[in-house]
């Protein structure tokens, strides 16, 4: 039986635009259905939870990816394997008690079933994200069961094949742990919440928006994918998913007004990617980050508002710079829509969102405030279908009062009140027999939300093999050891070696697991050597999110290659140099914490804004090569030289860097004006 990895740009091609088989679509319906019901009610404990939701991963992935012989796809076979995963989650349930109650006793059916659910993810997370993941945890399940055979510190006491069974497949610290927990409960709440919004029509809302503020610049159409994305951002933490969402619209658009493919592809991608870190729908690593350090998810958005921004001002104002030395020019005035017209006709979209934000800096808990966001977005949709085709002004103000008041509800009888209020909804659009294409979008929402969900669900199950592996070999502070005496002297070098083993591994498995690995291992390390414990998993994160840009395996350009009919690895290189300033954020951040809003006040926080700001302008200059005027090498490497002065936090070097800001700035418009040519002027090139 051949069954190979999967191609990753087919793969994800499939997974975020192929329409669903009608059995597979019923199975995704009743999935975000019975996630939606555990997260409102909570009629069954977190264990459960975890097992059935991963279950539910396993149905739905070896029902789209079934087994192969040749060229035949053995879709029988496929969804035998997804049904046993899925009989196997209900053994937790049935069981649980009896679970409990022998926790660390291993029964032989308990071993069976074991070995079979963590065989299943090992393959299901194989077919969705290829084999570079499942051999990484392999090697640290191999470690389990053989390290005390290896040579000196990295041998443990040993341990039965029973002890790492149990580990790995039961209780909370395998594959229903941590990130099993944030992925059955936070991360495809939010996943669903942002698949709903895009139904109800908030890509056009930030698109035309977009266009109309940003298109007629010069580079318009690059501009508009950065602005476009970093909106989608607020809504949807994966990148790949905004990849394919806009840049269906973005790409062929930079292509048109004289982009290359690869660049083209490129800004997307690492527009796209930045939507992880942007508040308040961050991505899941933003949740696992949460559960990991235990602080509010609301203080990893606070701290990851200032880099957010600070990310997509690096790729704005790098296409800027592309855009002025190939002398591209934007979209025709009047070829843009109105971004006030589109927000004064769809600004209702934006109230879900609002609502979020509202209630996470209100103090409830994400897992509430993305319910009732997701709440506020269905009666949203079925309030409009409602309404739609009413005349009258004062009826439809009414109407939406009343809804308002409704809704407002839910603060004394809590989530049900939504409940009541979709069912009264349905019922008056079946009696008035309108509604019809509302409904439709509601049910694939429901389908597209557990569709999207499960590249994250699976990766967030086969990481905890790494996790069950550390805290029961104890492996992560060996491994800190040696980084602190290499780095205990110098803090840089630390966070280098840190940002290196994120790129590494970002080479070949995705952000989440990226994170997982990196912050067990680096983290503490950066923690004992002063780095705020916020700051310092922060630091991983980004370079988690970088590391998805970077060849061989960038997923991000792998789901831009076939969009831009370009190579994935033209695309990433490219991406690379689009992103290539915001690599001095995260360090700025560890030696200005401000710049996360830890501590040291406001004044701190707007001067290492600022610097930042002038170091990412000089960074640009001198990757790009341009700024009012082509740059010479020489003017490059000083402005990259200027630009590492502020980075560095050591005495003297602000007021180095910034002198060399001012000195760079009036030599490139000294050279320019007596040259002839204005600040503006570039040379007017068409093509790419």
């Amino acid at each position: 039986m051949n069954t190979p990895a999967p191609d990753p740009n087919a793969q994800l091609q499939t997974d975020e635009r192929s329409p669903l088989p009608r059995a597979v679509f019923a199975v995704a319906i009743a999935f975000s259905l019975f996630q939606i019901i555990t997260a409102a009610f909570s009629p069954i404990s977190s264990q459960v939870v975890r097992a059935v939701h991963v279950g539910f991963v396993l149905l739905m992935i070896f029902a789209l990816f079934p087994p192969t012989l040749g060229h035949r796809r053995l879709v029988p076979l496929g969804w035998l394997l997804g049904l046993v995963g899925f009989g196997a989650s209900f053994y937790h349930w049935v069981f649980e008690a009896e679970l409990t109650a022998r926790a660390g006793d291993m029964t032989s059916t308990d071993m069976v079933i074991g070995i079979v659910t963590l065989a299943l993810v090992f393959e299901a997370a194989r077919r969705v994200l290829g084999w570079a993941l499942p051999a990484i945890c392999l090697t640290f399940l191999a470690y389990a069961l053989y390290g005390q055979y290896l040579p000196g510190a990295l041998a443990h006491r040993g341990y039965g094949f029973d002890q790492v069974m149990g580990t790995m497949t039961f209780g909370t610290e395998g594959i229903y742990g941590v990130p099993a927990y944030v992925s059955s409960t936070y991360i495809f709440l939010f996943i669903l919440f942002g698949a709903f919004l895009e139904q109800a029509g908030m890509i056009d809302l930030f698109n035309d928006f977009a266009m109309g503020t940003v298109g007629h610049t010069r580079g318009g159409p690059a501009k508009v994918s950065v602005v476009t994305s970093g909106l989608m951002g607020t809504i949807n933490g994966s990148g790949v998913a905004n990849v394919v969402t806009t840049g269906q619209f973005t790409i062929p658009l930079m292509k048109r007004f004289g982009y290359s493919s690869a660049f083209a592809g490129g800004v997307e991608a690492t527009a796209s990617m930045g939507g992880q870190i942007m508040p308040p729908v961050m991505g899941a690593v933003a949740f696992i980050m949460a559960e990991t350090i235990n602080v509010p998810y609301i203080e990893i958005c606070k701290a990851a508002l200032i880099p957010a921004i600070l990310y997509f001002c690096t790729a704005f104002w790098m296409v800027h710079l592309e855009a002025g030395r190939k002398g591209l020019l934007g979209l025709a005035k009047e070829d843009c829509p109105n971004p006030w017209t589109a927000m004064r006709q769809r600004w209702y979209l934006l109230l879900p969102l609002i609502g979020l934000v509202a209630l996470l800096f209100s103090g409830y808990t994400p897992l509430f405030s993305g319910t009732i966001g997701l709440a506020l977005t269905v009666v949203l949709i079925f309030g409009a279908a409602l309404m739609s085709g009413v005349p009258s002004t004062p009826l439809r103000v009414l109407f939406w009062v009343l809804l308002g008041l409704a809704c407002a509800g839910f603060v004394k009888f809590g989530v049900m009140t939504f409940f009541v209020i979709t069912a009264v909804l349905l019922v008056v659009l079946r009696l008035r027999r309108a509604g019809g294409e509302a409904m439709k979008l509601a049910v694939q929402a429901l389908a597209d939300g557990a569709r999207h969900a499960l590249p994250v669900a699976i990766a967030c199950a086969l990481v905890g093999v790494i996790i069950g592996v550390i805290n029961l070999t104890g492996v992560a502070a060996e491994f800190g050891g040696h980084i602190i005496a290499i780095g205990e002297k110098s803090l840089f070098l630390a966070l280098l070696l840190t940002m290196l083993t994120c790129l590494v591994l970002g080479m070949g498995i995705p952000t989440i697991p990226n994170y997982i690995i990196t912050s067990s291992l680096a983290a503490p390390v950066l923690l004992k050597l002063g780095v705020p414990l916020i700051v310092s998993h922060m630091f991983v994160f980004y370079f988690g999110i970088m590391a998805d840009l970077t060849p061989p395996v960038a997923l991000a350009a792998f789901a831009a290659s076939p969009i831009a009919k370009e190579s994935s690895l033209k695309i990433s290189l490219q991406a690379l140099r689009v992103a290539i300033a915001g690599f001095i954020v995260p360090f700025m951040a560890v030696y200005s914490p401000a710049l996360m809003l830890q501590g040291d006040g406001a004044l701190a926080t707007v001067y290492v804004v600022v610097k930042a700001l002038i170091a990412i302008g000089l960074w640009g200059c001198g990757a790009i090569g341009f700024l009012f005027g082509r740059l010479n090498w020489a003017e490059r490497a000083f402005a990259i030289l200027a630009a590492s002065f502020l980075v560095t936090a050591l005495p003297w070097t602000d007021e180095v860097g910034l002198a060399a800001a001012v000195l760079f700035f009036a030599w490139h418009l000294w050279q320019r004006r007596r040259a002839g040519t204005g600040p503006g002027a570039g040379p007017h090139t068409s093509g790419a």
